[in-house]
């Protein structure tokens, strides 16, 4: 027999195991809404890249990395020169090869490769033209580019995520309206793909691909005229809302 001062506690309901949560939708009183904002501008780029690339070659390897380090040091001095035209000089790599006889048992070497490649960045494209023929007329000098950009801090991407927050708005706006209601309280805004796990794919960055070198230029060859092109800033949100009870 069951004592009736025992105070054991009585067992709990057998539970499912799982912790109930809310549903994704609103009530009737205050439906959930979902819309999407997008944006989509067109600026004018506000730096260029150009990849130049010094080479050399030579029987000897001494005399091979004496003609790199000459040429290379004269295409620097001319990049240089151009003060605050230009806003970032990098190196990016270095090699010198050994280039062996095609023919013969044993390993002899026929002649020594160098190369060394620079990215420089300029914000003056009135100059970009000038440089770049005065590049390509050097010995050796191959010139890649430009690839038109915009900073990472650029007003321009504030302004495309501003416009797609605003375009979320108003299109959620316009539903609400159609059904007789308004909008009653943001719950949620996000970065398309900000919740998933795997990440968004890359775009390819759009910039104009124009090679220079080869075959030096004339003597005082004219300088390039070169068109920037403009690029293609994106900005997406996912936003929720509630609204008012629709007039149904």
């Amino acid at each position: 027999m069951s004592n009736p001062t025992d105070d054991t506690p009585t067992p709990a309901a057998p539970t499912t195991g799982t912790t109930p949560t809310a549903l994704p939708y609103g009530t009737p009183e205050t439906p959930r809404l979902a819309v999407r904002g997008e944006a989509r501008l067109e600026v004018d780029p506000e730096i260029a890249r150009i990849a130049v690339t010094v080479s050399a070659r030579g029987t000897d390897r001494t005399a091979a990395l004496t003609d790199l380090t000459r040429r290379n040091e004269q295409a620097l001095t001319l990049i240089k020169s151009y003060g605050d035209a230009l806003e970032k000089l990098e190196t990016g790599t270095f090699s010198l090869t050994p280039q062996l006889t095609e023919k013969g048992r044993h390993e002899r070497i026929r002649a020594y490769h160098g190369r060394v490649t620079h990215t420089a960045t300029l914000n003056d494209f009135t100059t970009l033209g000038e440089l770049t023929t005065r590049l390509a007329d050097l010995d050796l000098t191959r010139v890649d580019g430009p690839w038109w950009a915009l900073r990472p801090d650029s007003p321009a991407h504030r302004n495309a995520r501003t416009q797609a927050v605003r375009e979320a708005v108003q299109r959620a706006r316009e539903y609400a309206e159609a059904l007789g209601a308004r909008l009653d309280a943001l719950l949620e805004i996000a970065d398309l793909g900000a919740e998933n796990a795997a990440p968004m794919p890359l775009q390819a960055p759009m910039a104009s691909h124009r090679g220079y070198g080869g075959a030096p230029v004339q003597e005082s060859a004219p300088a390039l005229d070169l068109e920037p092109q403009r690029q293609a800033v994106h900005a997406n949100v996912n936003a929720r809302f509630t609204m008012t009870r629709p007039a149904l």
